[in-house]
């Protein structure tokens, strides 16, 4: 039997989602839990790997078990008594065996914060970054990554992707409570590093070291040398998968 797993995390403790042989990730913490509360070895799919550092408010996965689940909710209260304090479940219900939480996910969404001043409270969950930002320049510049479709110049060096297109659905910059910058990135896909790549170089933009128009001849080159220092990891969250 085959379910699908909706939870968050917060992802600094850990080297990313994907298990690693010498530091702690969400998946390995997840499928110990699971394994333990039903007693059979378990591993769990993600529906995409983040990164060392980066969160999930919102994330998919499946998992495989011999033992139907009769009662999900109380299923899922005592995973959550199980796992640690930055990972939670919340909810599981029954798919389809041949059901994918990565390839059968036609949109994922990422979003970016960024805080105008220092907070201790929102240190491991923002990019504190007190130089003023134009974001009127921010937002004309993110046009770009509507209008292309290749983002070879966003992708980390030594991926083995099969290509760099992806599909871009929304690219926005806005402002929240507090001053606060929230970057919006919505496609089908997105390449290893690609958003704290983007988010780096359109801070630029926003910084006046380059002009939109220029972030738009930086996406058409297709050459990684000329993106910026990707953004810190901590400012980065996946919020939203479609399926």
């Amino acid at each position: 039997m085959r379910y699908f797993a909706e939870l968050s995390y917060k992802g600094t403790n850990y080297c990313g989602w994907q298990r690693q042989p010498s530091a702690p990730s969400v998946q390995q913490t997840i499928e110990e839990a699971l394994s333990t509360i039903l007693r059979e070895e378990i591993e769990i799919v993600g529906a995409g790997r983040t990164d060392t550092g980066v969160h999930a408010s919102f994330y998919v996965a499946h998992f495989d078990t011999s033992k139907p689940i009769n009662n999900p909710e109380s299923f899922v209260y005592h995973l959550n008594a199980l796992l640690p304090e930055d990972v939670a479940f919340k909810r599981i219900y029954e798919v389809a065996d041949d059901a994918h939480a990565r390839f059968d996910a036609t949109e994922r969404e990422y979003r970016y914060y960024i805080s105008p001043c220092k907070d201790p409270f929102t240190r491991q969950t923002t990019w504190q970054l007190t130089t003023p930002l134009n974001i009127e320049a921010m937002n004309e510049a993110a046009k770009h990554l509507l209008a292309n479709e290749d983002f070879t110049t966003f992708a980390k060096l030594g991926s083995n992707n099969t290509n760099n297109i992806c599909h871009i659905f929304r690219a926005e910059w806005v402002e929240i409570e507090c001053g606060m910058l929230v970057f919006i990135f919505r496609a089908n896909r997105f390449l290893r590093n690609m958003v704290r790549a983007v988010v780096g170089t359109l801070v630029d933009v926003g910084r006046g070291k380059i002009t939109p128009e220029q972030f738009g001849e930086i996406v058409a080159s297709r050459d990684l040398s000329r993106s910026s220092s990707s953004a810190p990891a901590a400012g980065l969250f996946l919020t939203d998968v479609k399926y």
